[in-house]
């Protein structure tokens, strides 16, 4: 057998794809150091013991079907540093490095084996997803306390195989429970890049990374308004939204408790940002509790009059940077 030849569905163990593609036998994330490829293994019974549960996402979308991960790390706050850490981080540049992504389920106990090595099933093999690469929620850890997670976004390259079995399950009903502010900031916990030789920083980014820039713009200001409202004593917060009879989880960017008022963050100003925005929020308004919150963007500058009249058209105030403060536009 060669790499070539292992098709969705082989069912294998840990020890045979050590010999076919190197790398070790232990652990959720192990990347290769004989060949250009990381091995992913998981396992249904395990991550729910952590509060969370890998698979296919349910719903597709134009792109088609996603395929949830959880980072490596059962103990404290995932991020992409340390031990752990740089094996999340070897996930997150597999393109950069030139490595594919091969996913395996567990399955079982070996057969007719003496030992607790259990079956892996070939998923197929995956990149992450261009548009968000990654998410980051809260989940208990093995010591039930509440730390942030990583959760990869993986897309399938080619063939896969997609069971009944490995799709994530269903809320019963819907649940919005509030989680930290900088749970919505998911980009401090990425290390920072190294210039290389040959390309600048933001040339040589994961091909999974667009609008680096917006992103960065976005996350700032994000970061710098939550310092501004907990430096007036309000109680700022996101919130985590699981819909019933889906899959998926919703995230808003921002709650300021104090004022009863959500906000949608964006990086830039132009018509497509605030259009997300108001979407956005028109979304997760109705999740939120208590009811009927005020509804603002946050920009990083003053858009065209025309967009602050769609804003005011939909009862969405604008906040934005002006300078060292921010200016309001309300909504009347």
């Amino acid at each position: 057998m060669d790499i070539s030849s292992i098709r969705p569905g082989l069912l294998t163990t840990r020890a045979a794809m050590k010999e076919l593609f190197g790398g070790g036998t232990q652990g959720g994330i192990i990347p290769s150091e004989t060949t250009p490829n990381i091995l992913i293994y998981m396992d249904h019974d395990s991550g729910k013991k952590y509060g969370y549960e890998d698979g296919w996402l349910e719903e597709e979308d134009e792109l088609g079907p996603v395929f949830e991960y959880t980072g490596q790390g059962t103990r404290g706050e995932q991020t992409f540093l340390g031990q752990n850490g740089s094996r999340n981080a070897a996930v997150l540049y597999h393109e950069d490095a030139g490595r594919s992504l091969h996913v395996f389920m567990a399955a079982g106990r070996v057969p007719n084996s003496n030992s607790a090595a259990k079956q892996q099933r070939y998923i197929g093999e995956f990149e992450l997803d261009g548009k968000q690469p990654y998410t980051v929620r809260e989940a208990n850890d093995e010591k039930g306390d509440r730390r942030r997670i990583i959760v990869f976004r993986l897309r399938p390259r080619g063939d896969f195989e997609r069971l009944a079995e490995d799709i994530i399950t269903r809320a019963v009903k819907t649940d919005t429970h509030r989680v930290s502010a900088n749970v919505a900031e998911s980009r401090m916990l990425e290390p920072k890049m190294v210039e290389p030789k040959k390309k600048r920083v933001l040339e040589s980014r994961r091909a999974a990374q667009p609008s680096l820039i917006a992103d960065l713009r976005q996350s700032d200001l994000r970061a710098k308004y939550i310092k501004e409202l907990t430096e007036r004593e309000h109680d700022v917060f996101a919130y985590q939204i699981k819909i019933a009879g889906t899959t998926r989880i919703l995230k808003t960017d921002l709650y300021d408790a104090a004022a009863h008022e959500l906000y949608s963050v964006r990086g830039e100003s132009s018509r497509e940002e605030v259009r997300t925005a108001i979407g956005q929020l028109k979304d997760y308004v109705r999740h939120i509790k208590p009811p009927n919150p005020k509804l603002s963007v946050l920009l990083p500058e003053k858009p065209l009059d025309d967009l602050l009249d769609l804003l005011h058209t939909e009862g969405i105030d604008l906040v934005y940077q002006d300078g060292a403060g921010y200016t309001r536009c309300a909504a009347k």
